[in-house]
C-alpha cells in the first residue's frame, strides 16, 4: 500500500517545489509533472507523481481532514 497526498504548489525553483498541505509546507521534486504555482498535485515519497484540478484536491483533502480528525477522538 503506498500513500500519496494532494497539495498546493506555493514555488517552484526548477524541478524543486515548496508544497503547502494544508498549512505544512514540504519541498517536493516536480520533474515527473508539468506543475505552476496555484496548481494542486499529489506527492509520494518526495516527487509530485499527478496533477490535480483544484475540485479533486478540495475534495481529497477534506477527506484527510476529516481522517485526521477521526484519528485524534481515539
Amino acid at each position: 500500500m503506498c500513500l500519496a497526498v494532494p497539495g498546493k504548489v506555493m514555488e517552484v525553483d526548477g524541478d524543486e517545489a515548496l508544497i503547502d498541505f494544508g498549512g505544512v509546507t514540504r519541498k517536493a521534486n516536480i520533474s515527473l509533472v508539468e506543475a505552476s504555482e496555484g496548481e494542486y498535485v499529489i506527492v509520494h515519497a518526495g516527487y509530485a507523481i499527478q496533477k490535480l484540478d483544484e475540485k479533486e484536491a478540495k475534495e481529497s483533502l477534506d477527506a484527510w481532514e476529516e481522517i485526521m480528525e477521526l484519528g485524534s477522538q481515539m
